[in-house]
């Protein structure tokens, strides 16, 4: 049950907060003072979404709050609006507005006068119909889910493969050309240089000769060696007599040794440069290989690796295609052949709901002042969709000697209205434990009025209902009554007493919240409402 309700800023109500108890509660208030506007609290703390019209002109935010209880079981629920943007807490834990959703929206129905519209639309007729399956309707419901998403799926395989298998077929070719043309070279960075380095060696190997031989003709024994001997001779005579010179005599050994070292090595690289016709073939062939690849498929080893990656990944991703493309067809039919029976359990599902809700509704239309009133619910078959195999349609009379036709051709206000209530609770949207009405009542006086508040109040007798009404025959039925007052730009709420309840009851008949002949016709009223049997 909804205990309490608290509103900041929100329309035109600066500050709110009610109590509410079990029953039957009704809001009202003259055109234009903003009594809708608690229906508004309780969209937002059920997890409805939320716009910067619920922001009243006292700030740049709004915050609604609710208290449910359940037993022993408290739950706090607030949510405040800032620029179009909402934050959610449930018992002063941030939360998200989805969790809203799970934790209150099942338990709190509202049906407000738009909901007209639902019930001459397709989609409008067939989710009411869903809410009232038995757990038979709800499995059906979800095998056809089911069934619909693996034929997308298998319509998504189908635009991936498209209709040109030999072109895929052509391209999957071209790659495993271009993937083996890659690997038969076996080709990597290191090779390259090393290729590159003796490439340069083979091509110049005349000039690198004389170089070295002229090297170690000035290293050898007519050059720097016996330069060396002599100069070190001299310098170790000259030692042993002025051990100072010993340093000098220890550095020229050095010299000496590392430049004979050096005459070694060159020795060594001369006698391995040697002209290789063959050699120089085979690698100026290996490296035109390497050129070539690389002119194919990118500017370095390291690109053409990428590529080779690339071309690999999308190699399998086209046969793993054209594989299931040579049984998408197959299991195309088959998709659809269970998408269609499917479809055959879900309407057969709806065509029950529907009797059984045309049947109920009959029986709460007679309640509201109808004498032979017809309502059947057509569910045809149509091409699949993401909801259903089907059409659905409300036909209606409101008597038996007239054709039954759809609702928007025919119904005037106080007939969609009551059609509206009486649809909604055949349906189960009742099942809810607090049930709103949001001036569902457009259109109707009179003895359908009395009637509609009798049926609002028999609503409540076991679950809390709201209502806002600007029906004095509703009102009347009333176990507590909340009125709405405007001054200037702000409203208020407040709890109105049987004194005050009979004023504004005056009001709403007369016009005149004073007038004496109004104020018996409320008493009447009340009292007609106060005999209503148990």
């Amino acid at each position: 049950m909804l205990d309490e309700i608290t509103a900041t800023n929100l329309g035109l109500i600066e500050q709110a907060h009610i109590r509410l108890g079990p029953g039957l509660t009704v809001i009202t208030g003259e055109t234009g003072t903003g009594k809708t506007l608690m229906l508004g609290a309780l969209r937002l703390v059920r997890g409805d979404k939320a716009g910067k019209g619920y922001i009243g002109p006292a700030g740049d935010s709004c915050e609604v709050a609710a208290r449910f209880a359940s037993g022993e079981v408290e739950t706090v629920v607030r949510r405040s609006v800032d620029g179009g943007r909402s934050r959610a807490y449930v018992n002063d834990t941030a939360t998200s507005v989805a969790a809203l959703v799970d934790s209150v929206a099942a338990s709190v129905a509202i049906v407000g006068q738009h909901d007209q519209l639902t019930i001459t639309s397709t989609s409008g007729v067939r989710s009411l119909l869903d809410r009232s399956f038995t757990p038979a309707g709800r499995k059906a419901h979800a095998a056809y889910a089911e069934a619909w998403g693996a034929f997308r799926a298998l319509a998504a395989e189908l635009e991936a493969i498209g209709s040109d298998v030999r072109g895929l077929e052509r391209d999957r070719d071209m790659l495993r050309f271009q993937i083996e043309e890659i690997d038969a070279a076996d080709i990597d960075a290191e090779e390259e240089a090393d290729i590159r380095l003796s490439l340069a060696r083979l091509r110049n190997a005349e000039t690198l000769g004389d170089d070295v031989d002229t090297a170690l003709m000035a290293l050898g024994d007519e050059g720097l060696e016996r330069n060396f001997q002599t100069a070190l001779s001299a310098v170790r005579s000259a030692a042993a007599l002025d051990e100072t010179l010993q340093p000098v005599a220890l550095r020229l050994e050095s010299l000496a040794t590392e430049a004979d070292d050096i005459a070694g090595e060159l020795v060594i690289y001369a006698t391995s440069m040697e002209a290789d016709p063959h050699r120089l073939d085979e690698l100026e062939s290996r490296l035109a290989l390497v050129n070539g690849i690389k002119r194919k498929y990118g500017d370095t080893i390291d690109d053409v690796m990428t590529f080779r990656k690339d071309a690999g990944a999308r190699e399998i991703e086209l046969t793993a295609l054209l594989e299931a493309a040579s049984d998408i067809d197959e299991r195309r039919t088959a998709a659809l052949n269970t998408l269609v029976g499917a479809g055959t359990e879900l309407r057969t599902a709806r065509q029950e709901a529907g009797n059984a809700t045309a049947e109920g509704a009959i029986g709460h239309l007679t309640d509201l002042g109808f004498s032979e009133p017809v309502v059947r619910i057509d569910v045809k078959e149509a091409e699949p969709g993401a909801n259903g195999a089907d059409r659905v349609t409300i036909l209606f009379a409101s008597d038996a000697a007239l054709t039954p036709a759809p609702v928007s051709a025919i119904a005037s206000g106080g007939e969609l209205s009551r059609l509206v209530l009486a649809l909604t609770l055949a349906a189960g949207t009742a099942d809810a434990s607090i049930v709103a009405f949001d001036e569902i009542d457009a259109g109707v006086g009179g003895t359908t009025a009395l009637a509609m508040g009798e049926k609002l109040a028999r609503l409540s007798d076991d679950r809390q209902v709201i209502c806002v009404t600007h029906l004095p025959q509703v009102a009347a039925f009333a176990d507590a009554h909340l009125a709405v007052r405007r001054t200037g730009q702000t409203a208020s709420i407040e709890h109105l007493d049987s004194h005050d309840r009979l004023t504004e009851l005056t009001r709403m008949l007369a016009g005149l919240s004073e007038s004496e002949r109004g104020r018996e016709h409320a008493e009447e009223l009340l009292a007609l409402a106060g005999q209503r049997p148990d």
